[in-house]
């Protein structure tokens, strides 16, 4: 069966829907990054509290700023813009349901004037963003926003159609402000340190390049909150389309696969309201940062430390990893050793059930989680999962020998084939640059180490790091992932 509005009523009773009338739903927030995770989260829980019959004016509509977005907004349009959410668990008591909190989606290849007269219309009143951890245009080495980036050299030399994320963003608020009409919120939903901050600084900077008064008008006017996102999202493969076909009937181009496990903690700033996502499970709180420096230090640290290794080994997806009993207790030890001692305590939250909680998600059978997706786009990723805990380490002359190991394997990940001398893909828009950084044998630690814009300058003046660096580069070309473990392991 075709999913559309049609047949919803059609459906297997087991099937959740919308319970609420698609036409009666106004579009109240813009969504740029339209992918697998905003369509298993945030769009999911504004789903949920449109079924308690709250929230029907802040209904999304999806905006694509890359050519490869047009995929998912063609799927989506075919659909009436409905999806369908699947839970995947070793569990049985999983859910199936239609989402129907996506109303519109618009391309920028289309026209950015459509785009930015939509994200200056009176009724968007927040503006959200998953663009992954490398759309902030940030440069990592100075920590400033890079101007020289294509797209961003584009928008200054042409303001009127702007490309980029930032350019819409100011476009838009130029047009409100010149038209007295509030701003809007900017909310990022990425996996960032203080992403509210980072969207807050990128913005500003953009801003004061086009108009300094702009720039000011903003920082009095709009607000950044600050996000902890949470929710283990899969690509979606052609078996998982098939699956539900053959187990539900339903014939959707582009449902969204996901565990059950989901948390959103989000900062309550928002200049021109609301959801009450509170209702459906969202915390609000005055200060994210504990709660941000949880996850991404344990969930998203160690989705790293495990997964270069476990790719070199041989393993393709993320729980095959965890039945390695090595690289399950290397991870264990990670997490206890070397990442919780540098938290500080988290309000509501026992740290050692919930290092538990990310010990079995990291072991679901069922979500069958691609190691080429949580492996991608490594040289960003390393600054904000990493980095941190492993500045904390230097600067406490803690061990740093499992540490080191996370960069080691990635050195070699980077080479493109594992042990059993299987090659493979790599997902990473620097990938040609940092190839050619591990090219060379003579050198290599120096070369990597020192490139500030991936490790900052801590990593870069430790020699100590680098001793361990280049002691587990070796361990792993001679003893492999394997005896490399059992070494670490002993001690």
């Amino acid at each position: 069966m075709k999913l559309n509005e049609q047949n919803l009523q059609r459906l297997p009773a087991n099937i959740k829907r919308p319970g609420y009338a698609l036409e009666t739903v106004s579009t109240g927030i813009a969504h740029i990054g339209v992918g697998g995770f905003h369509r298993a989260h945030q769009a999911a829980y504004t789903d949920a509290l449109m079924n308690t019959g709250e929230g029907l004016d802040w209904g999304i509509c999806g905006i694509g700023t890359r050519p490869e977005e047009k995929a998912m907004r063609d799927a989506l349009a075919t659909q009436g813009h409905l999806f369908t959410l699947v839970e995947l668990d070793d569990r049985p008591d999983t859910e199936v349901r239609v989402i129907g909190s996506i109303r519109d989606m618009l391309l920028v290849e289309d026209g950015s004037e459509a785009v930015v007269a939509r994200l200056a219309d009176p009724a968007i009143r927040i503006v959200s963003l998953t663009i992954t951890e490398g759309g902030y245009c940030m440069d990592e080495s100075s920590g400033q926003f890079d101007a020289s980036l294509p797209q961003i050299q584009h928008d200054l030399a042409t303001p009127r159609t702007p490309i980029s994320v930032f350019g819409l963003i100011c476009a838009a608020l130029a047009r409100r402000r010149g038209a007295g009409i509030a701003p809007f919120t900017v909310m990022s939903c990425d996996n960032l340190p203080h992403n509210g901050d980072v969207t807050r600084k990128a913005t500003l900077a953009f801003a004061t390049l086009v108009d300094a008064e702009l720039a000011r008008w903003i920082e009095r006017h709009v607000s950044f909150p600050n996000a902890m996102v949470d929710r283990i999202t899969p690509m979606t493969s052609a078996a998982h389309r098939q699956a539900l076909q053959d187990q539900h009937g339903i014939d959707d181009v582009w449902p969204v696969v996901c565990e059950p496990f989901v948390q959103w903690v989000l900062e309550d700033s928002f200049v021109n309201g609301r959801p009450a996502w509170e209702r459906v499970g969202v915390q609000f709180t005055d200060d994210v940062t504990p709660y941000e420096e949880m996850k991404i230090k344990l969930l998203n640290g160690s989705h790293l430390a495990l997964t270069y290794l476990g790719f070199l080994r041989g393993y393709r997806y993320v729980h095959e990893t965890m039945e390695d009993p090595l690289l399950r207790r290397y991870v264990q030890r990670y997490m206890d050793e070397d990442v919780t001692l540098q938290l500080a305590p988290v309000p509501g939250i026992d740290l050692e059930e919930y290092k538990r909680t990310l010990i079995e998600r990291f072991s679901n059978r069922a979500i069958a989680d691609q190691l080429e997706r949580v492996c991608s786009d490594g040289s960003s990723k390393f600054s904000k999962f990493s980095v941190p805990t492993i500045n904390r380490l230097i600067a406490d002359n803690a061990e740093l020998d499992r540490a080191a190991l996370v960069i080691a394997a990635w050195a070699l990940y980077l080479r493109g084939v594992d042990e059993n001398g299987e090659r493979y893909r790599i997902l990473d828009p620097r990938l040609e640059f940092c190839q050619a950084l591990v090219a060379e044998d003579e050198g290599l630690a120096e070369r990597l180490l020192s490139r500030e814009d991936i490790f900052g300058p801590q990593i870069a003046r430790s020699l100590a790091f680098r001793d361990a660096f280049e002691r587990n580069l070796l361990r792993l070309r001679s003893l492999g992932v394997k005896g490399t473990l059992e070494l670490l392991l002993a001690s």
